[in-house]
């Protein structure tokens, strides 16, 4: 996966696991990838989709302003596993997951946030934007996540270059995370609060 999207050796794999839209906030994270002063790479998983490119041309020249290199891989990630037309690999989320550094969630505007339990899943750490469903159903069952509220300063940079540069604290803070959300999210939780 790494080498297929362009990771080189000592680089970081900062993962965007979602659409190319505006209220996904995407351009944060390549605020961050920029004022980290760190080697890292952003991949985006998905393609813009119904709404338009307007917004996915906006990130690229964005990130082409400020030096970050965005790589777009819609074609290389689906829902399964093959080949392009062109002989490159297809991988599916899964697959890509356990190789990001960190996955970026920097989104305005959310229902739940797939994203945010699937990277919790994967056991990755988590950089999220404090949405309000975030801040009220999430962030109180006491997730660790290095969150920012609508703009970045130099206590998120800090509490990231800390979770990349710690590897230790950061399989913590997922194990953590992975009972969590087994506590609160799970199937299980799910079929109970049906039935009752």
């Amino acid at each position: 996966v790494r080498t297929d999207f362009g990771i080189e050796q000592g680089e970081y794999f900062f993962l965007q696991p979602t659409r190319v839209i505006q209220r996904k906030g995407i351009e944060h994270a390549v605020e961050l990838v920029r004022r980290l002063g760190l080697p890292a790479k952003l991949i985006i998983s998905h393609a813009s989709g119904d709404e338009g490119t307007d917004y996915e041309q906006h990130v690229r020249e964005y990130s082409s302003m400020l030096d970050v290199t965005v790589r777009f891989e819609a074609e290389q990630v689906k829902d399964q596993r093959g080949i392009t037309s062109d002989g490159k690999k297809i991988y599916t989320l899964g697959d890509v997951y356990p190789h990001a550094d960190l996955v970026t969630y920097p989104s305005a505007i959310e229902g739940f946030g797939n994203a945010f339990l699937e990277a919790v899943y994967y056991r990755r750490p988590i950089f999220v934007n404090n949405y309000s469903i975030y801040e009220v159903d999430i962030k109180p069952k006491g997730f660790r996540a290095i969150w920012f509220d609508g703009f970045i300063n130099t206590n998120t940079l800090k509490a990231v270059r800390d979770v990349l540069r710690n590897p230790a604290r950061a399989q913590e803070w997922a194990e953590v995370n992975y009972q969590l959300a087994k506590r609160y999210f799970s199937f299980t939780v799910l079929e109970r609060r049906l039935q009752s």
